[in-house]
């Protein structure tokens, strides 16, 4: 059973950073989200930003680093758990981890956008050549 699970659309911060250690290979990423939380003074309105950070173990987080890449939109089932530990000084710390269960892409970012949009160009260059 998984207690506490979370569900979370955000982009991605930057490129997914892939590792593979003792034959485990695992993905971590971070997703970002803004959240309207009002208006200024001037009536603008003002956002607050939210980071959180994923781990993404085996195949799942290999497809994750292949194909995802900074402003990525994805949309990501975690189980969150718990990672406490005792620091150099012997304080107990508390943490959490949020461990990827499963994920869909979203939309594209504009890095993603430009990729795509290279290979199409070159698709239609070849193409055009092939032709002539």
């Amino acid at each position: 059973m998984n207690s506490f699970t979370v569900t979370a659309i955000g982009q991605l911060a930057k490129n997914p950073e892939l590792t593979v250690k003792d034959e485990v290979s695992y993905t971590r990423f971070c997703l970002i989200g803004n959240d309207f939380i009002g208006k200024d003074e001037s009536g603008n309105a003002r956002e607050a930003t939210t980071s959180l950070w994923f781990t993404a173990f085996d195949a799942l987080g290999e497809v994750i680093a292949k194909n995802a890449r900074t402003g990525d939109q994805l949309i990501v089932h975690a189980q969150i758990r718990a990672s406490n530990w005792t620091d150099r000084d012997g304080e107990k710390q508390y943490d959490h981890s949020f461990i990827v269960q499963s994920f869909k892409f979203g939309a594209p970012g504009k890095v993603k956008r430009e990729e795509l949009a290279a290979r199409r160009d070159d698709r239609h260059h070849e193409v055009a050549e092939a032709r002539n």
